[in-house]
């Protein structure tokens, strides 16, 4: 089965940063199927006005609309007119009547995706009509809310692109669900979030009360309960929230998440979801330790690998050859890239890197080598963004490697000379160019023949860890000699390194 990031590339030609709000929108789109008690479909428009469907949610509250997979089917504007229209009026648009689909009456609606200003994609919410319900204060709330959320998806706010939601560990709509107005009053709580509630030592009714100063009272360590107190209060303030835990002063361990809910830019009060995960918390503190030994294990080889770029350091100073010291200098930093990955590893905890903050890091060292023999300025442009630890290491050395490369034969003359760095992100590839204003290939020049390390370790780590393609070519050729007469030497304005790789199922 194709990830979404697979079928976005494959039928679309979204941006990466488009890419990564349906990604986020996918992310948080459960919430909406349970507060909706219907599915939700994620439909992206193709040509010839068609759309084909990319993602699918199922509510946990109700029974589904579509018991077989829908993703990859593809619809036409008269099968499914709403689609099309909530793209052209920029509203949720609705079915009049039910539509039958399979021999079960559903209700349709569809929901545009706003991303910037631009509708980028269509949810459609349908509702199985097959299993009557009698309304009651809990569906009335559930729906109201999801009708909320559904708005601000519309408008363009939900999800926030600036929250750290943490959504794959936060509460759920069926852990405990608590609805406030715009003054932070209880106007709904679920059977399950009372239940919170009262292991944390409440005992009486939840509706009527101010939740902020009432959870504020129950929580054990005052800092924490600051912070809960004031995640509520800016979700009532428009502000997203992310998952906090903290201890109740009953010893009951709850998940706390705040949501704002302002549909059309209207306030109308936050959602507050709450989760009891006291035994959770006990189980989990055996994969927690797990975790922080595979951090300290990261540290550890950090500080080794240190210590081997300090003895390779020692042991250029006391060489005598100028081409031995070269060589020692180059696998310091070379040992030194490998070091930094790992210390941003044993810092993180889900084994991904931030690879702009590291290469940050690294590429200075590779400038100061240049400064030595030439006036080198190195410049980036474009994000690598976050990627897992099983690709960061090859991908900082190669891209050290080709910048190196660049560095140390464009410009030895000593001339001044500037190297660039030009990343590209979608939802399928990273590109990244490694382009300099040198004096260009040598004729003749192979890259599948080129007997240099630095090609030779970027050309082997691309091939066999990345499983991505690298390529290096002239910049320009224009046909004319360096005096202005046509014909003769060609001018070359330097050189480019290509460098590309798969990043969908890796990410």
């Amino acid at each position: 089965m194709s990830t979404l990031a697979d079928l976005l590339a494959d039928n679309t030609g979204l941006s990466g940063e488009a890419a990564d709000h349906l990604q986020t929108v996918v992310a948080e789109w459960q919430l909406l199927a349970d507060l909706s008690f219907a599915d939700f479909l994620l439909w992206v428009p193709v040509d010839e006005g068609d759309f084909v469907c990319v993602a699918q949610a199922r509510p946990t509250t109700a029974p589904t609309a579509h018991p077989e997979d829908v993703v990859g089917t593809r619809f036409t504007v008269a099968e499914h007119p709403q689609l099309a229209r909530a793209i052209r009026e920029v509203r949720i648009c609705r079915e009049e009547d039910p539509h039958w689909y399979r021999d079960l009456p559903m209700r349709r609606e569809a929901v545009p995706v706003k991303f910037g200003d631009t509708v980028i994609a269509v949810l459609s919410r349908e509702t199985n009509l097959a299993a009557p319900r009698v309304p009651s204060p809990l569906e009335i709330a559930y729906l109201g809310s999801a009708a909320d959320l559904c708005q601000m998806v519309a408008d363009g706010t939900f999800p926030s692109p600036d929250a750290n939601t943490d959504v794959h560990t936060s509460p759920r709509v069926g852990d405990g669900l608590i609805r406030l107005d715009q003054t932070g009053t209880v106007v709904f709580a679920s059977p399950n979030g009372l239940s919170a509630y009262h292991r944390m030592g409440h005992e009486s009714d939840l509706l009527g009360t101010r939740l902020a100063p009432l959870t504020r009272s129950l929580i054990r360590d005052p800092f924490d309960a600051t912070e809960v107190s004031h995640r509520i209060l800016d979700a009532l303030d428009g502000k997203p929230g992310s998952r906090t835990e903290v201890d109740s002063r009953r010893g009951a361990v709850v998940l706390f998440r705040a949501l704002p809910l302002r549909p059309a830019n209207r306030a109308t009060g936050a959602l507050v979801l709450v989760r009891d995960v006291t035994e959770v918390k006990r189980r989990d503190r055996a994969l927690l330790s797990k975790d922080a030994t595979i951090r300290e294990i990261h540290h550890r080889v950090k500080n080794n690998l240190q210590t081997v770029a300090a003895l390779l350091r020692l042991q250029s100073r006391r060489t005598p050859s100028q081409e031995a010291r070269q060589a020692l200098s180059e696998s310091v930093r070379r040992v030194s890239s490998i070091a930094m990955v790992h210390e941003a590893l044993s810092m993180s905890v889900d084994e991904r890197v931030d690879l702009d903050k590291l290469l940050d890091n690294v590429l200075p060292m590779v400038g100061e080598v240049a400064t030595a023999e030439a006036q080198v300025t190195l410049s980036r442009t474009g994000s690598f963004g976050v990627v897992v630890a099983e690709i960061a290491t090859p991908l900082v050395m190669v891209v050290a490697e080709l910048v190196q490369n660049a560095v140390g034969h464009a410009f030895s003359g000593g001339g001044p000379g500037k190297v660039e760095i030009i990343v590209e992100r979608s939802a399928r590839w990273l590109d990244v160019l490694v382009r300099d204003d040198g004096k260009g290939l040598p004729p003749g020049f192979s890259l599948e023949r080129a007997d240099g390390l630095g090609l030779q370790i970027a050309r082997t780590l691309v091939e066999s860890e990345l499983r991505g393609s690298l390529s290096l070519r002239a910049l320009r050729e224009d046909g004319t000699t360096l005096d202005g007469a046509a014909g003769g030497t060609r001018r070359v304005a330097g050189t480019e390194a290509a460098l590309r790789l798969p990043l969908s199922r890796r990410l």
